[in-house]
């Protein structure tokens, strides 16, 4: 599990080096003519979701499908507290100078869940592993239908892109047919993405750091940092850890509520309160962000990434060791 750690660290000190990287090197536009960086992406990300359907493991979800309470309130966590948490704030932001600051934060409300580190996570800490794998998967398809529909009702020609329907076809072709592609395909090459699980990951990785590298050149070349008061960095920071504990500890309360097993509330905690870099990364281009905008939006969710890890990784272990310490999990 360290080896797991280790690499979830290397992975954050890369992105960290991908933001100085646009500093010092940043990618100029003339460069596309050795090589198309954006092109390269735009393939990465369809690339990405066709692994995605290709390891959606269909027997897993369909035999967790009774465990319904669990999902449901995951899900609702996920894709309606998350929004609401972030909307009560909307009427005083509404026309103001923290407008683009409170949609940032809430296009991070809308994504979906992380599918690794919930079920490494929920693993370590002896939650239910077969309850998380269902989540984590079926988060990131109800995602490719909320997170834009949720986006749709704040983004202007101003925000974002204004034709729905270009959307609507960048959604079609990046995201929903590679992973309708990689769910028919899924019978004949299940075995090769499990042989080649480590080097699929290490390509999700690379185009996520491609994507963070080209969003932070744009952004160094255009000086867009300069418009942008360290009070904002601050707010963010803030709203982010905010959001975090409070999505946590209330989705734990209604578990309770509810009667779960220890196990299922690891699960909803650990999983109802994760948010996909991955999605981040890849939606922020579906949408149509403007260039100058990207790295405002790209920042939260980097920042939510970053604490998620390191936090849940350290409560993770706690509730492992207090389960061997007290011969059963004390949550």
């Amino acid at each position: 599990m360290a080896k797991i750690f280790n690499k979830q660290n290397v992975f954050l000190l890369l992105l960290i080096g991908m933001v100085f990287m646009g500093y010092l090197i940043p990618f100029h536009e003339s460069y596309n003519s050795y090589f198309n960086l954006s092109a390269f992406i735009d393939w990465g990300i369809a690339v990405i979701f066709l692994l995605y359907g290709l390891k959606l493991n269909l027997k897993e979800v369909i035999k967790d499908i009774s465990n319904w309470k669990l999902h449901l309130l995951i899900q609702s966590g996920t894709f309606i507290l998350f929004p609401l948490l972030v909307l009560i704030f909307y009427p005083f932001v509404k026309g103001s100078e923290y407008h683009e600051i409170w949609l940032s934060l809430f296009f991070l409300a809308c994504l979906p869940s992380t599918v690794s580190s919930s079920v490494v996570m929920v693993s370590i800490a002896k939650g239910n592993v077969t309850s998380a794998i269902f989540n984590a998967s079926i988060s990131g398809l109800i995602g490719i239908v909320m997170t834009p529909l949720l986006m749709s009702f704040f983004l202007t020609s101003e925000s974002g892109s204004g034709d729905h329907g270009e959307v609507l076809q960048q959604l079609l072709m990046k995201v929903l047919l590679p992973i309708i592609l990689g769910i028919i395909l899924n019978p004949v090459f299940k075995k090769w993405v499990t042989k080649y699980s480590g080097i699929i990951a290490e390509f999700d990785r690379l185009i996520i750091l491609l994507i963070v590298y080209e969003s932070f050149s744009t952004a160094f070349i255009e000086n867009i940092f300069s418009s942008v008061p360290p009070v904002t960095f601050l707010i963010l920071a803030f709203s982010v850890v905010f959001l975090f504990f409070t999505v946590y500890n209330v989705l734990k309360l209604i578990a309770r509520k509810m009667g779960f097993t220890a196990q299922n509330i690891i699960t909803v905690a650990f999983c109802g309160s994760k948010k996909s870099l991955v999605h981040g990364s890849l939606f922020l281009l579906v949408l149509g962000i403007p260039e100058e905008k990207k790295v405002l939006f790209l920042l939260p969710v980097m920042v939510y990434h970053s604490f998620q890890l390191f936090y849940v990784s350290w409560l993770a272990g706690r509730i492992a060791e207090k389960s061997l310490r007290k011969k059963e999990i004390n949550f």
